[in-house]
């Protein structure tokens, strides 16, 4: 069953999601060379505790850390550790979320750590993340769950790949509905398969955790031994990207963009909703 949230609940959300986007901006800054990602999980938590939030990472099926932090190959579920430190030329997606009074948010990205980074890697997470865009773009009354995942999809096809060959679009894991748990019904896949069909009918209410996964080079994933470290299987480096996102009246509002989605999806000629605290 998907649920559909009013419009009181997706301002919650909203307030959720801002949190997050607070967390994304403090550890962006925070990802340095020399950092630990232990580093980045301290500071993700002291901004949930000045929000008045909670963390929805720390202890979900055994989870230990307040935020996912993946470093160049792995892909999701990183562990925070004293062990990683970042180093010039890495790349690191942060994954982050928060609850306000009940309700979840969820959101990611991937940050370039120091400099000189080679064109394929700004190119694979610029694919990524504007494929995440197409995404929340088709997120349109009258739309179906398949058109969110055609158009994210169809966006990272048509890109060309530096040095040649296809992106690896993650197969194991996708986006997800969000509200009063992190993860909920649908199952957002990142591409069509036509044998799951169109799957639900898109309407006021609901809300989804759009979030593609790109490699350089496979799109298959193996676990590591601590159950949760997710990497790709021919060491290809990934990237990240995530937004939640409810469909409102007026159109999708982006509850962990600061500005609601408004620039991005202007780009793609969509309005995006107003914001509910503003």
């Amino acid at each position: 069953m998907v649920q559909i949230k009013t419009p009181e609940q997706i301002a919650k959300m909203r307030e959720a999601g801002l949190v997050v986007a607070a967390i994304h901006a403090a550890t962006r800054e925070a990802a340095v060379p020399g950092a630990t990602t232990k580093d980045l999980d301290d500071v993700a938590r002291k901004v949930i505790a000045e929000h008045g939030a909670k963390p929805n990472f720390l202890g979900y099926g055994g989870f230990p850390a307040t935020i996912c932090t993946s470093v160049n190959e792995v892909v999701v579920h990183g562990i925070p550790s004293d062990e990683v430190v970042l180093k010039d030329g890495d790349i690191i997606s942060i994954d982050a979320g928060a609850i306000i009074d009940g309700w979840h948010g969820d959101a990611a990205f991937t940050a370039f750590v120091g400099s000189g980074h080679a064109p394929e890697l700004i190119e694979l997470s610029r694919v990524t993340e504007e494929s995440m865009w197409a995404g929340i773009a088709a997120m349109k009354q009258g739309h179906r769950l398949v058109d969110v995942s055609k158009a994210i999809e169809n966006y990272i096809r048509r890109q060309p790949k530096p040095g040649g060959g296809k992106y690896g679009i993650v197969e194991d894991y996708g986006g997800h509905g969000i509200g009063t748990e992190m993860h909920m019904d649908p199952h957002l896949l990142n591409y069509v398969d036509r044998r799951r069909g169109k799957g639900p009918k898109l309407v006021p209410g609901f809300c989804l955790a759009i979030e593609p996964m790109v490699s350089l080079g496979t799109p298959r994933t193996k676990v590591l031994e601590d159950d949760w470290t997710v990497i790709t299987t021919d060491g290809t480096w990934s990237s990240h990207w995530e937004h939640s996102v409810a469909l409102t009246e007026a159109g999708p509002l982006v509850l962990t963009a600061p500005d609601g989605g408004k620039a991005k999806l202007e780009e793609y000629g969509v309005t995006a909703a107003p914001d509910p605290l503003a």
